[in-house]
C-alpha cells in the first residue's frame, strides 16, 4: 500500500516533470502542449500540498478549487498569501483549465505569449503555496 508521503512525492515528482516538458515544448513551438503540460504540473503540485497537509485531494481537475480548498485549511497568516494568488491569478487559472478541457475535446489553439504568462503564473504559485 502506498503511504500519503509516497503519494505526495510521486505527484511533486509529476508535476516537475510536466513543468519541465512544458519549457521543452515551449522552446519547441508547441503551445497548446505546453498549456496542457502546465495545467498538470499544476494540478499535482497542488494535490501534493493538500496531502502534504494531511487532506485527501477531491478528485477534480480544477485548479482553483484546489486552491480553494488549499486557502480553507491554511493557517490565518498564510491564508490571505493563498487568496491573493487566487484573486491575482483568477485570468491564468481559469486559462489553465480551460486547457485541460480544450485539449481533449475542443480545438484551441496558444500563443506563445500566452504560454509564457501561463508559465510565469505557474511558477510564482507553486513557490508561494507552501
Amino acid at each position: 500500500m502506498v503511504t500519503r508521503r509516497e503519494e505526495e512525492e510521486y505527484l511533486l515528482k509529476r508535476s516537475r516533470d510536466f513543468l519541465d516538458t512544458a519549457e521543452y515544448q515551449i522552446s519547441r513551438g508547441f503551445y497548446d502542449l505546453a498549456a496542457f503540460s502546465l495545467e498538470q504540473a499544476l494540478q499535482l503540485f497542488l494535490k501534493a500540498r493538500l496531502l502534504s497537509k494531511g487532506v485527501d485531494y477531491p478528485r477534480t481537475h480544477s485548479v482553483r478549487v484546489l486552491l480553494e480548498i488549499l486557502s480553507e485549511i491554511t493557517s490565518e497568516n498564510k491564508k490571505s498569501n493563498v487568496k491573493e494568488i487566487l484573486e491575482n491569478h483568477l485570468l491564468e487559472l481559469g486559462v489553465l483549465e480551460d486547457a485541460y478541457i480544450t485539449s481533449r475535446y475542443v480545438m484551441r489553439e496558444f500563443t506563445k505569449q500566452e504560454v509564457e504568462k501561463l508559465m510565469k503564473a505557474v511558477k510564482e504559485i507553486m513557490e508561494n503555496v507552501i
